[in-house]
């Protein structure tokens, strides 16, 4: 096969004087290794080198294209920076893929299946299983044929069968944001049982389904595409799409044809029932493709000049054009809203010169050229001589037909070397080889330039954000908000960008709307982020690295409004606990005022870490009381009991931290009991912990919840079936509440007292449901006492709590050691923060990691070492492997999600393995 190079050489050139053949065969510094790359494009439709998963994994392949390295963005304990993570190998790649060279790398729509494709089209799959740089193989490339004809030319993962929340834009009403959400529904074809599967189209005209069966297995269909001659069955490029009516599948031929099908994927059965497959295990769900051949050849032109105004097709260009197709894509139109799309699919084709070319004949054109195609319908017209044909049957209604109408091309004075949808779907980032990134609205292909409509924002590029120039890069992917990109330069290695913005200060003025616009696209990516359930670590890297405390806090705000979050629960408790965005909220707001490891939170972002663990507490408990419901409980494995047994201390201790630090707040505020007007000004300068986790309704609620998990884990010890390990765990956690200084009931005298003097206070001062959210957001948010909630304080101080004094062991709680919560800003809480880990989850003590061989959880070396996990986001550790499915152990840490993720709701990375 030709190579690009080797297209529109001169030949006078060739035979001329020898300096003419360093004009274009020996590239710049800057182009280096520029056409090999464009080489690569026009031969083969997929050669994406480096992919970057929702769920915040990085994969790429190494230059010497025989392994694939995972790396991901993660905070640095020892400092609190954002930085790319080292290099994990992706093992045993080189075996199972037989020593082929590895070309192409593709994640799916959630970002946990990544499949790594050979040049013989051989497809390998792994699965992201308890961290983001420990990928598990879910099917292997030995599966397939060794075959020249299985180069693999387009890919498409199939789509999952669930609605998202998504947000179409942000507009300013009466000086304020105003966000409009919708529900935006999925597209098919769907797996019934919910399981992977990935279209592949071959270089021989095929068209694959790999599908992951209900037990975990990996089947494959296969059929052909209709081609009209032999030569059409040679294929370069493929494009797919998932739309209403069927998958949109277009390919671009050796002859330089492009073709147009659709693709129904039928199943039998079309439902599955997972409680049937024991009785039924011939019913497991069989695909098979069913082919509509609305086909359209398009022969292309690349017109050079063409007058401006003029129908493209009907402009021939000069013989024997030096464009090669690099690049074909097809681009599905965002969703405005739940109703359906806003335009037919388009057909993106990217055509270039090869370098030597254009540098010896400029005048040929630019480098690239975007060429556009929108699917269309037309009726079919008929000659008016087959109305005088007798027909046997009546009402013939024919059928419309399916045209590619070319779109104004757009011309690069640079090469293109990748166009990716970003910002889910929103915006089609372009490219260069020079590293420059121009973003297109995905809707009109209008240049996203900086702030065109101060009052709206769409995405991040309309509202001013860019990226700055950098070096060139061949390869390039974008993070699931699209603030980041990662590239690999011409030595295989990896670079992070990150989108900048003036936030407002241009050429020493200073503009509040662009300020403005700046942090509600932020907030507008997050949300999007939040409503699809996506990894949120490259925002929260912009916001870290770019925004000053008071900006952060105004996104913070728009955040809770726009999602929206009342965080009034005064009166609504139970949905607490199901509340969908609650945790991605106080998660992203504790990350921000993390500093490093060995120091405290800042107070504003105690506040939210505190609470997110209270909610870990109280859906443990609920959690773990619905499994051992009713006589056909699950009996409990000692792995969970011993997980309740630890978040059992760290609750009574957390109980007694507050009970302890209110009883000093109380002697504090004796002096000033009778001035009300000295007793306010006193409390604007006190930051208490405790007091704002009891003044806030949301973190009282979950006070209230664990207090009664406790009574229900005490009261239903002797209807637990247990045995050895169990019983004996169990036996403690008992022992444990039977201990306390302070009984249960006591606990939840006082939350309640508390409760009645905050209600009290905002239905004196006129608060309804209306008012109560602003004070409850200030409590969270801000970290401040609203005024009309001074008087509840001092209730609190004067009433509730010297009512529970007779009955409260004040010794033991003063003398107890709450260093271990994390919590505190005292010399002894940030000793046991440089010396000590506790394991987020199980809530455990444990050593210092050293190396692969850790200490056990009392401190002694383990010789075998253990699987010890680090958040990304909080830098907090979960130590240990989790037993096999059936156990109650393995089912809570999978329902609760905390397999893959931490309680704040980022991901683990594996900072050991056990010796293998």
């Amino acid at each position: 096969m030709p190579m690009i190079m080797e297209d529109g050489i001169n030949m006078d050139d060739l035979f001329g004087e020898s300096a003419s053949l360093e004009l274009g065969l020996t590239p710049t510094a800057s182009t280096r290794g520029l056409p090999q790359r464009l080489d690569e494009m026009r031969l083969l439709g997929c050669c994406q080198k480096i992919a970057w998963s929702k769920q915040g994994c990085i994969a790429y392949i190494t230059q010497d294209a025989s392994r694939v390295n995972l790396r991901h963005l993660e905070c640095r304990p020892s400092d609190g920076k954002w930085v790319l993570s080292d290099d994990t190998r992706l093992f045993a790649l080189t075996e199972v893929h037989g020593g082929h060279p590895l070309v192409h790398l593709c994640w799916n729509e959630l970002g946990s299946e990544l499949a790594v494709i050979d040049s013989s089209g051989r497809v390998s799959i792994y699965n992201i299983a308890i961290a983001l740089n420990s990928l598990s193989g879910q099917r292997q490339a030995a599966f397939d044929p060794d075959d020249d004809g299985g180069q693999i030319v387009g890919t498409m993962w199939l789509n999952v069968q669930r609605s998202v929340h998504s947000f179409n834009q942000a507009a300013k009403v009466q000086g304020r944001w105003a966000y409009s959400p919708f529900r935006r529904r999925p597209i098919g074809p769907f797996h019934p049982a919910g399981k992977a599967g990935l279209i592949c189209v071959t270089r021989s005209g095929l068209i694959r389904l790999l599908y992951q069966t209900p037990d975990g297995r990996w089947a494959e269909i296969s059929a052909e595409l209709k081609n009209t001659s032999y030569s059409d069955r040679l294929l370069t490029h493929a494009a797919l799409v998932a739309t209403p009516s069927g998958i949109l599948v277009v390919t671009h031929s050796a002859c330089q044809k492009i073709c147009y099908y659709r693709v129904h994927i039928n199943w039998t059965p079309a439902q599955w029932d997972p409680s049937q497959l024991k009785q039924a295990p011939n019913q497991i769900p069989v695909p098979s493709f069913r082919f509509m051949h609305s086909k359209v050849d398009v022969p292309y032109n690349i017109p050079m000049n063409r007058p401006p105004g003029q129908n493209p097709d009907n402009f021939s260009s000069p013989p024997n054009p030096p464009y090669c197709l690099t690049r074909l894509d097809t681009i599905l139109a965002t969703q405005d809203n739940s109703a359906g799309m806003a335009a037919n699919p388009w057909v993106i084709a990217v055509f270039s010169v090869p370098p030597h070319v254009s540098a010896d004949h400029p005048q040929q054109g630019p480098p690239s050229v975007i060429v556009r195609w929108q699917l269309e319908t037309a009726p079919q017209i008929l000659h008016p001589k087959f109305d005088e044909v007798a027909s046997k049957k009546t009402n013939v209604q024919i059928k419309p037909k399916s045209l590619l109408r070319r779109l104004d091309d757009i011309h690069c004075d640079k090469y293109v070397t990748s166009i990716e949808q970003a910002e889910y779907g929103n915006v089609l980032a372009v490219v260069h080889d020079d590293g420059t990134i121009s973003f297109y609205d995905a809707k009109t292909m209008a240049l996203c330039n900086g702030v065109s409509d101060a009052d709206t924002v769409t995405c991040l590029a309309q509202a001013g954000f860019h990226y700055p120039s950098d070096s060139a890069a061949l390869h390039v992917s974008f993070s699931p908000s699209g603030c980041n990109a990662v590239m690999l330069d011409r030595d295989g290695q990896m670079h992070l960008r990150c989108m900048e913005h003036s936030y407002g200060a241009e050429s020493g003025l200073y503009d509040e709307n662009k300020f403005s616009a700046a942090i509600v696209s932020l907030a507008l990516a997050f949300c999007r982020a939040c409503g699809s359930d996506l990894n949120s670590d490259d925002i929260l890297l912009i916001l870290r690295q770019q925004l000053s405390p008071d900006a952060q806090s105004m996104f913070i705000n728009e955040v809770y409004r726009a999602l929206p979050v009342n965080c009034n629960f005064t009166q609504e408790n139970d949905k607490l606990m199901s509340h969908q965005y609650l945790p991605r909220c106080l998660s992203i707001q504790a990350a921000l005022g993390y500093t490093n490891k060995y120091k405290a939170r800042s107070f504003s972002s105690n506040i939210p870490w505190a609470i997110l663990q209270l909610r870990h507490a109280s859906v443990l408990y609920a959690l773990f009381l619905q499994f051992n419901k009713g006589a056909q409980g699950e009996p409990p494995d000692p792995e969970a009991l011993r997980i309740l047994l630890g978040n059992t201390k760290w609750a009574l201790d957390f109980l007694h931290y507050i009970l302890n630090e209110l009883l000093d707040l109380a002697d504090e505020f004796e002096s000033v009991s009778s001035d009300q007007e000295a007793f306010a000004q006193k409390l604007k300068s006190t930051s208490s912990l405790p007091l704002v986790i009891l003044l806030s309704s949301m973190s009282r609620a979950f006070l209230r919840f664990i207090c009664r998990g406790l009574r229900g884990m005490y009261a239903g010890y002797s209807a637990v079936p247990l045995i050895g390990d169990s019983r004996v765990y169990y036996a403690e956690i008992c022992q444990t509440l039977d201990s306390s200084p302070v009984r249960i009931d006591l606990y939840e005298k006082f939350v309640a007292g508390v409760d009645s003097a905050v209600k009290h206070v905002y239905h004196g001062a006129g608060f309804g449901d209306a008012e109560r959210p602003g004070p409850e957001r200030e409590l969270l948010v801000n970290a401040r006492i609203p005024p009309v909630l001074v008087t509840a304080v001092a209730t609190i101080l004067r009433q509730t709590l010297p009512a529970l004094k007779p009955e409260v062991n004040r010794m033991a709680i003063y003398m107890g050691d709450y260093s271990w919560l994390g919590l505190g800003t005292d010399p002894r809480s940030d000793m046991y923060r440089r010396t000590r880990d506790v394991d987020i989850v199980k809530k455990i003590p444990l050593g210092p990691a050293v190396g692969r061989d850790e200490p056990h959880q009392d401190g002694k070396p383990n010789g075998h070492g253990q699987l010890r996990r680090r958040c990304v986001r909080c830098c907090e550790v979960l130590c240990g492997a989790y037993p096999p499915r059936p156990l109650l152990s393995f089912r809570m840490m999978y329902k609760l999600s905390y397999v893959r993720n931490c309680i704040c709701g980022a991901a683990w990375t594996l900072e050991s393995e056990p010796h293998r």
